[in-house]
């Protein structure tokens, strides 16, 4: 199944405990899609600036990524720059400057309005909303938000929750969208909005999926060092939804396995500045990380025959034979 992301492709300059770094590829849409691009085709909806370098389309188009959303305006690109404390409890964000991005009006081509899976990055509601009424009738619509908008957007916010079927979001986010301090009761409340499907990112904590009146809680892994976590989250949801388009249907088990396989490539992203570790990721490094992560935290198996036949199918990542691995084994509770 095609894929589709709707958000940003920016320059980041972060500072770390690791280093520094300027002018570094980065964007919802960015990291979202290097993520998704090792399962599924992938299309990019986002407005870059003239000042965009030319050698970072070429690094998206390499990965797979279909590039040809990607509008290039006079002016300069959307530009955020942060920095991370020393162990990254908190983050300072030092300057944000739209720059075209301020105007951005997805206009979806033809060619991508009948994708399968549609991935709403955290841009305007009202701009959510008129993505979704270029669509062609997805099979599944996910999307992000933020407090700002969870703030000062609340009822364009409450319309797009209605058409969507699933929902990313921090605690605080959920807390601040439901009105409750409760992680349950802020998920009840959610899917009452109308997403059936909900995702908490709690960082060092993991990540937990609310469906079917069920918790499934995901351990994130444990790095011997991180370098950056800038882009984690996108990342993700692109792990996500990629693994989502490698299987037939959209179900209780196919959320699990989307879990697990976002929570290891957001892994990969924070091991480097930018997208550098995320686009060094092959299939093969995400199958040895995977047997790693399943016999330290006994996490449930993914439906890897549908991975490999995806890759195949796109010829987006050649792998060696790997060990099989039961499609939908594990502990669901994982």
């Amino acid at each position: 199944m095609s894929l589709l992301v709707v958000g940003s492709v920016a320059y980041d300059s972060v500072e770390t405990a690791a280093g520094k770094v300027d002018r570094a590829l980065g964007g919802s849409a960015t990291f979202f899609s290097m993520a998704s691009a090792l399962f599924a085709p992938s299309h990019v909806v986002a407005v870059v600036g003239e000042d965009f370098r030319p050698g970072d389309l070429e690094r998206m188009r390499h990965r797979g990524i279909d590039i040809s959303g990607i509008q290039s305006v006079p002016g300069e690109t959307f530009r955020w720059g942060g920095r991370y404390s020393a162990h990254f409890t908190s983050r300072e964000t030092l300057f944000t400057e739209l720059n075209v991005f301020s105007d951005f009006a997805p206009q979806i081509p033809a060619s991508h309005a009948a994708a399968d899976l549609v991935f709403l990055a955290n841009i305007h509601p009202a701009l959510q909303l008129d993505v979704l009424r270029q669509m062609r009738r997805p099979r599944f619509v996910a999307m992000d938000t933020m407090g700002f908008w969870i703030a000062g957007e609340r009822e364009k916010l409450l319309e797009v929750l209605l058409q969507v079927d699933a929902l990313f979001l921090n605690d605080e986010e959920a807390y601040q969208l439901s009105g409750t301090g409760n992680l349950l009761q802020a998920a009840r409340r959610i899917r009452e909005m109308g997403p059936q499907t909900l995702v908490i990112k709690r960082g060092e904590f993991g990540s937990v999926l609310f469906h079917d009146g069920k918790a499934l809680t995901v351990p994130a892994v444990m790095l011997e060092r991180v370098v950056d976590p800038t882009g984690a989250g996108d990342t993700f949801a692109g792990g996500f939804m990629g693994y989502l388009a490698c299987q037939p249907q959209v179900d209780a088990a196919a959320l699990q396995g989307a879990m697990v396989t976002g929570t290891l490539l957001a892994s990969f992203c924070c091991e480097d500045f930018s997208v550098d570790a995320l686009e060094r990721a092959d299939m093969e490094a995400f199958l040895t990380r995977h047997d790693h992560f399943r016999a330290a935290a006994g996490c449930l198996d993914l439906d890897l025959p549908a991975l490999h036949a995806a890759v195949e199918r796109t010829g987006l990542r050649k792998t060696q034979h790997h060990a099989s691995v039961p499609a939908s084994g594990g502990n669901p509770a994982a």
